[in-house]
């Protein structure tokens, strides 16, 4: 099948930033009494837009976050990020292998993250204005919304468009916003790759690909394998 655009998801596809950020939400979520691990936060929160998380810590520790969290918390992330982060190993090179194809993110994040993120690993100019965030959306993933989004910002029907997805909720998402899915096993936080797959297979990806190496597009047709 030929792909009239590529849509990335952002954190764990394109930034290798799963890790950093589950760290400063454990961190965050401790420091005011409601402790939580990094394991339980990327196993809970992994792959949702703020105000799902929110609901489920809420809703996991009975009581509502104070009023300065989220920016108290997003102060310490930022924090952690400015140590230095960087692209997902391949991500570069995939990106330049997509000559004239369209592309777009389309995120859970910040919008003002995903902003300014790309520009630190020299990737900003590959999406232009095409950058989707489902940030202060009711519906995040994995609802379709925000793939929707992007696929009709870049004026292409979603029954053409390939994702890249790390985490099942945007694979979830990707899916039905009809679009075909790659499950992307390549970044830091996922340790069982194998494992971490065979979950994306579950919730119904088209292909895995274990690295950026693993997905060859052919830029002209726009195909698209996949291992």
């Amino acid at each position: 099948m030929s792909y009239a655009a590529v849509i990335f998801d952002f954190d764990g596809v394109i930034a290798d930033s799963e890790v950093r950020a589950n760290m400063s939400l454990s961190e965050s979520l401790t420091a005011i009494g409601m402790p939580a691990t990094y394991d339980e936060c990327l196993r809970d929160y992994y792959g949702h837009n703020w105000q799902e998380t929110q609901r489920r810590i809420e809703a996991r520790f009975g009581r509502p976050l104070p009023a300065d969290f989220r920016e108290q918390h997003r102060e310490r992330a930022r924090g952690r990020f400015m140590e230095g982060f960087d692209a997902v190993p391949g991500a570069a090179d995939f990106l330049a292998t997509l000559g004239p194809l369209p592309r777009a993110i389309a995120s859970s994040s910040r919008a003002e993250y995903i902003g300014w993120a790309p520009g630190l690993f020299g990737l900003d100019h590959h999406f232009g204005e095409h950058i989707y965030s489902a940030d202060g959306w009711d519906r995040g993933k994995p609802h379709p919304d925000i793939y929707l989004a992007a696929a009709r910002g870049l004026g292409v029907d979603p029954a053409h468009c390939l994702a890249i997805e790390d985490s099942p909720a945007g694979a979830q998402a990707a899916l039905a916003a009809g679009m075909t899915v790659v499950g992307f096993c390549g970044a830091g936080h996922i340790v069982d790759r194998a494992a971490h797959g065979d979950m994306l297979r579950e919730v119904g990806v088209h292909r895995v690909a274990f690295t950026f190496a693993g997905i060859s597009i052919a830029a002209e047709a726009g195909t698209v394998a996949a291992g």
